[in-house]
């Protein structure tokens, strides 16, 4: 039967604590109430964004969930995992501190901050979900733990996956450090010595000190690149060169098994919103800040993560008459992560979409 998602449409450039009371009303409206029990431990999963990032999904919206969440009796907490990459979110410790900065402290949103991967991002569990690229794999374990899971995403373009929206969220978003690199594992960049600058920017950000100076351009030791995607996110002279074809397929692939692994025990427990608005050509974990691509359209909640990012695309598309992934990365079919998680059982192509008033 096809999924149902709910829409609640909202104006361009809507403040905050306006955006916040359209969460409430869907929340209410869905029937995301029911997935929440008395003492649950609920895991909200958000993204605070990258340093200078303002795009995300405000804190206002997820304090919303957390007030929600505690009148239905349950233990509410924010989380989300460590980064590959260099940055604020590299480890717990700067995570939390960053978090704290762009608003998502205790204060503000009423529920603690806590890493679901641990300290240093290997706290994880292996997840047997026999699916045609891994038959397991590895997940934060505090979202194991954790009795109910709330997904706030925010859509955007993304440069290897031309979309990340729920699914994304969930599995490149709830993996461990390994589940990250396993779905990077494909993605074995190349430098350009006539575009390269050697302006060492991919040196600097290389997690694993992976890229060295040779003949005074940059280069990519393959054997220990893990591809991660950071020197691709930080080239500002599209110096670095994937085989986008197929790589990208890959890594969409093994990302949706990733998620797949992060929801599957959880069988009614489970609700995700994507939220529309601010929506930007590549991911919050970019350390810039960006424009929005499109004008707002509003936001969308479901019990089915499939679903609900197959009404994204669907949805802004017919605003604008190409899909934000179209907009953003069109070399790159982001179907693939959508069509990939409806096969290997984590949710439906068809859905209805009911507009709340």
């Amino acid at each position: 039967m096809p999924a149902n998602v709910y829409f609640i449409p909202v104006a361009d450039a809507l403040p905050p604590n306006e955006q916040a009371k359209v969460m409430a009303n869907i929340f209410e409206s869905s029937g995301a109430a029911r997935t929440v029990g008395s003492n649950d431990l609920v895991a909200i999963k958000v993204h605070v964004g990258e340093k200078k990032n303002t795009t995300h999904v405000k804190p206002e919206l997820v304090r919303e969930l957390v007030q929600k969440t505690k009148i239905l009796g349950g233990q509410p907490f924010l989380t989300e995992t460590s980064t590959l990459y260099k940055g604020e979110r590299e480890n717990a410790v700067k995570h939390i501190l960053h978090a704290h900065k762009h608003g998502f402290s205790i204060e503000n949103t009423g529920a603690p901050f806590i890493l679901a991967d641990g300290l240093a991002g290997n706290t994880e569990h292996e997840v047997v979900v026999n699916g045609e690229l891994h038959k397991s794999v590895k997940v934060a374990r505090e979202i194991l733990t954790a009795d109910c899971l709330l997904v706030v995403s925010h859509p955007t373009g993304h440069p290897a996956a031309g979309l990340g929206a729920c699914i994304k969220n969930l599995g490149m978003g709830l993996a461990s450090r390994m589940g990250k690199m396993r779905q990077h594992s494909a993605m074995l960049p190349e430098v350009s010595n006539k575009a390269c600058q050697f302006c060492q920017k991919c040196i600097k950000w290389c997690p694993q000190d992976a890229i060295v100076e040779q003949a005074g351009k940059a280069y990519i030791v393959t054997e220990k690149c893990i591809g991660c995607g950071e020197c691709l996110a930080v080239c500002r002279f599209d110096a670095v060169k994937y085989d986008w074809n197929a790589e990208s397929g890959f890594m969409q692939r093994s990302m949706a098994e990733h998620a797949y692994g992060t929801v599957f025990d959880k069988q009614g427990k489970c609700f995700f919103f994507n939220v529309l608005i601010d929506m930007t050509k590549d991911c919050d974990c970019f350390s810039v800040k960006q424009s929005k691509l499109i004008p707002d359209i509003g936001i969308l909640a479901s019990s089915d993560p499939v679903a609900i990012d197959k009404a994204t695309l669907d949805l802004t598309a017919k605003a604008h008459g190409k899909t934000l992934a179209e907009m953003s990365y069109a070399h790159h079919d982001a179907m693939i992560q959508i069509e990939h998680a409806a096969k290997v059982g984590m949710g439906s192509l068809e859905y209805q979409l009911i507009t709340v008033k």
